[in-house]
């Protein structure tokens, strides 16, 4: 395939000074990519893989955002990790990091890098050396450093390595030698390499950053991305398709398919139509209703997973009435919960008593917290001066997920419950890149989102959602700031004692209960729909989704493929 980048964007980017942001957005109106294939029709007109998707990509960057849609689509497709979490074995394991050693103190971490990682070879970047301790620190120090050249390229921030306190709890990022790392941390934390672990912490390319950096168009390393993953970019078209062609020099097994087509399909009525015709071969969060249905149909594969993730209702803190703790309670016991359960879910999820997912081994639930109770609703208003009640809005969230399977149908319950106790409640979507980037902004009044599970430590659920540092970097969808509870999670962080971090996570999740910045609503089970000739593919209980070992195979009756899976 001749691969050549767009004339169009090539030249604007290089000829004339423009911002990062309107860099981002021509790069999305015209996207730079190898010469364009035809739109595949259906599934079998490809050497691949067909995914049909719920929406863009914002970035090709998954340090950049804390979206789901755009982490499933670019983190474990293009990038590694210095580590990995192994869901079975419950345990961190290697990756472009052979090994690690933990000083006594907790404070230093040296990382042993592989030798032979190879990085992406595209029309706009041909590598001259594999990985090193360089490509680790220049990652690293991109969000940690204001001064970095590339720090405010794409003005987007850093949201998870904030929210997460990294940017704080992190000293210095020091490259030993050419093949080793070392960290060094201001206080011990215990999540720390969870979240190296996490899809966020993807390892780039120093030398292709020196390169853009040369040609004046540094804003590209983010939009035609360069690293070393199982597959290389080629092709994005917005609200159409984004291509992925398999890296021949992956250092692993290379990927079971040749190239991957994500196809952009934000109706999930559709994408089961385009399952159901062989128009797609995988597609996530298949419509709660159809779930039983889906599982009768021998030519699809319906997975499921306990994946931790909690949907819930934030309150914007910073608007009032919402500022006020009993408007909040108010809400909170002004909806049913057991009722979204059973028609939004369709009882494929269990109610949340807690922003933290009930299989966590810290979970605590408060049931009465947030109760089902319209005429304590009604005092609640009335004690704080609401006894008529107010106007408000309900922001749903425009896509699919795993935590919320329909969340206008969701916002369209509370707005009937909310209509009992005086509130009357109007929904308000937009289009998914305009609503988050309304959302960082503070715009909605109250909002229907969630949060999957990136690791299994229940820092995951707390210090990227609801911290100061969180609210600073725009992933605090309640606005919420509070010292004390972010002392408790500094303290439940700076113990390695599981008995002594949970108490702190008690003491936490007793005081989200009495202030209610949001409502839990439900914990689901995660679904994914296939073909059933596809083999090979895993529905990770954290983190996105991996392709690398999926792949179609051809002209086999689904009964025999079904024995041999």
């Amino acid at each position: 395939m001749n691969k050549t980048c767009s004339p169009t964007l090539h030249s604007l980017v290089s000829g004339v000074q423009i911002s990062a942001v309107l860099a981002s957005a021509l790069y999305f109106l015209v996207a730079c990519s190898p010469a364009r294939e035809s739109i595949p029709e259906t599934s079998t007109d490809i050497d691949g893989l067909m995914y049909c998707a719920e929406g863009n990509p914002e970035t090709f960057n998954p340090q950049l955002v804390t979206s789901g849609t755009t982490l499933d689509i670019t983190a474990a497709q293009l990038y590694d990790r210095l580590i990995e979490y192994n869901a079975e074995a419950q345990d961190f394991e290697p990756s472009l990091a052979t090994e690690w050693h933990v000083a006594n103190d907790g404070l230093s971490y040296r990382f042993q890098l592989r030798n032979d990682v190879e990085f992406h070879t595209t029309a706009w970047f041909t590598p001259s050396r594999t990985l090193n301790a360089h490509d680790v620190a220049f990652t690293f120090q991109r969000w940690l450093n204001p001064e970095h050249p590339f720090h405010a390229v794409s003005n987007r921030g850093f949201p998870f390595f904030y929210a997460a306190g990294l940017s704080d709890l992190i000293e210095s990022v020091t490259a030993i030698s050419s093949h080793e790392v070392e960290i060094r941390l201001s206080q011990q934390d215990s999540s720390f390499l969870a979240n190296l672990a996490s899809d966020f912490a993807i390892i780039l390319s120093a030398e292709y950053g020196e390169q853009l950096l040369a040609a004046g168009s540094p804003e590209l390393i983010d939009y035609q991305p360069i690293g070393t993953g199982p597959f290389q970019f080629a092709e994005f078209r917005k609200d159409v398709l984004v291509r992925y062609y398999r890296h021949p020099q992956y250092w692993r097994t290379l990927a079971a398919s040749s190239q991957i087509v994500f196809r952009i399909t934000q109706s999930d009525h559709k994408r089961m139509l385009m399952l159901l015709t062989q128009d797609c071969d995988i597609s996530p969060f298949p419509p709660a209703r159809d779930v039983a249905w889906l599982r009768q149909q021998p030519q699809i594969d319906l997975q499921d997973t306990i994946s931790p993730n909690t949907g819930f209702w934030a309150f914007n803190t910073d608007r009032p009435p919402f500022d006020d703790p009993l408007v909040r309670q108010a809400l909170a016991h002004g909806v049913n919960r057991n009722a979204i359960v059973s028609t939004v879910y369709f009882d494929h999820a269990v109610r949340a008593d807690s922003i933290l997912p009930n299989t966590s081994w810290a979970h605590h639930g408060t049931p009465s917290a947030y109760r089902y109770d319209p005429e304590l609703a009604r005092e609640l208003l009335q004690e704080a001066g609401f006894p008529n009640g107010f106007t408000m809005q309900i922001w749903a969230l425009p896509v699919q997920r795993a935590y919320n399977p329909n969340a206008r149908l969701m916002a369209e319950r509370i707005q009937a419950d909310l209509a009992h106790i005086g509130v009357q409640a109007n929904i308000v979507s937009y289009e998914w890149s305009t609503f988050r980037r309304r959302l960082v902004a503070g715009e909605h009044d109250s909002v229907l989102i969630g949060w999957s599970a990136d690791h299994a430590d229940p820092d995951n659920f707390f210090r990227p959602l609801l911290s100061c540092a969180a609210k600073a970097s725009g992933n605090n969808r309640a606005q919420w700031c509070d010292p004390l509870f972010d002392e408790l999670l500094s303290a439940a962080i700076a113990s390695n004692d599981p008995k002594v971090r949970k108490i702190y996570y008690e003491q936490a999740q007793q005081h989200l209960a009495q202030e209610v910045p949001l409502v839990p609503i439900a914990h689901s089970i995660r679904f994914q729909a296939a073909r059933s000739n596809i083999q090979g593919l895993l529905l990770e209980p954290y983190g996105g989704i991996q392709l690398r070992n999926a792949k179609r195979v051809h002209n086999a009756p689904a009964e025999q493929q079904n024995e041999e899976e």
